[in-house]
Formats: C-alpha cells, structure tokens, sequence
C-alpha cells in the first residue's frame, strides 16, 4: 500500500498565535508569586520549549538580577499554576496564524496525513485545536508530555510518522523556532520555517528548507514533494 504524504505542524506560533493567551497567564503568575511581568515580545523568545522553561527562564532573569539562584519548588509551584490558569483562559485573544483553514482544507483533500508535533502540554494543545475549530483535521496530537522525550529530541517526531504508518522520507515538519527546526533536521525531515516565529534567533540563524511568512500559497511548496 502506498503510504501518504505526511506534515507535521507545531503548535504555538505556528497554526495559533497563541502568545497573548500564553503571556496573560505567565503575567499572573508572576504578579501573584512578586515577581516582574513581561511584554509580548520577551515571551515570545521562550514559548516553544514549554511551560516550565518559560517559567525558569523568567526565573532566572531575575535571579541574574539579584545574584541568587532558581527555587525549583516555587518554579514548580509557579509552572503548575500557569498551566491551571493558561488551561482556563485558553482561547481568549489566541487566533489562527493567516491562511491556515484554507491550507488544512487542501491538506485533506490531498489525502495528507496531517499531526500535531508540540511541546504544549498534550491536554493544552488538544483543547485549544478543539475550541478554535481544527482538532479534527489531525489524526494525531503529540504534545511535549506524550512520550518520554520531545523537541529537539527528533524522536518527538519520528515517533509519530511511525504511529501514522508513514514515511521520513515522506514527511515535512512545519514549525517557527530553533526547537522545531533542529529536531526536523536531526530526524533529516525538511522543515518549512515561518518567519517572526516565537524564538529570539534570526531566521538566518535556523536551520530551514523553506521560509514563510504565513499559510497562504503554501501548498505550492508542498505540491512539489507531493
């Protein structure tokens, strides 16, 4: 039988500008624990590793600043109480990154086994594909705790084409950070990089084949390996 084209997409930055959602609860954390907030824009350098790197990196801002070192109890504290808030205002301000209902619906009429490869808590990324509306395109959903490791592990997303009964030689990642990219690179996948992702690197600075500024037009890139 011959096996489908597989994508891969990350989550956050990617099919969802998630960022504002993600820095309303990283803003009430550290009001709530005493410590300073951030802008949008700090955020965003650190969404695409997880709720808890986000949190220590906050963390250790401010521990540089005072010459002390990270509380791994309070990280944690403040990293469970990220995500019980985050998971309650999930879709508040988030949207669909431009051109993506449009590419999904094209993806499926391809036939294109399409699944979510993310370092988003697994219940947090399937509730938010739910609520905005495209949880059913996808016949997987990997967040950063399903299996035993994640991006830039290349397991986190070889794992899931072999779940998919597809091909690595078949397959693209589509991602917009340094996380997404080297972990496709490892796995030796081509990785579709969207430009003004969450990451502070330049986009001269990640390993892509491809670079986007959104989702409109994208399946000429994908026709060609089609």
């Amino acid at each position: 039988m011959k096996r489908k084209f597989t994508i891969l997409f990350d989550l956050d930055g990617t099919l969802v500008d998630t960022a504002p959602d993600l820095m309303l609860a990283h803003n009430h954390v550290m009001r709530k624990f005493g410590y300073p907030t951030k802008s949008l824009d700090d955020l965003k350098s650190s969404v695409g590793k997880g709720a808890g790197a986000m949190i220590g990196r906050s963390l250790w801002s401010q521990a540089k600043k005072e010459l002390t070192s990270i509380n791994e109890k309070i990280k944690n504290e403040m990293t469970d109480e990220f995500i019980s808030f985050y998971g309650k205002n999930i879709l508040k301000e988030s949207t669909l990154i431009n051109g993506v209902m449009n590419f999904l619906n094209w993806c499926k009429k391809k036939n294109i086994s399409m699944a979510i490869c993310t370092n988003k808590t697994e219940y947090l990324a399937v509730d938010l594909l739910k609520k905005i509306g495209i949880y059913d395109y996808f016949e997987y959903v990997a967040g950063y705790n399903t299996f035993e490791y994640c991006k830039p592990d290349p397991r986190h997303l070889t794992s899931i084409i072999e779940i998919l009964d597809g091909d690595k030689n078949k397959s693209i990642m589509i991602g917009d950070s340094e996380t997404d990219a080297n972990a496709a690179k490892a796995a030796e996948i081509p990785v579709i990089l969207l430009e003004n992702g969450y990451t502070e690197k330049s986009t001269t600075e990640i390993y892509h084949n491809h670079l986007i500024k959104d989702f409109i037009g994208l399946e000429k890139i994908i026709t060609k390996y089609l």
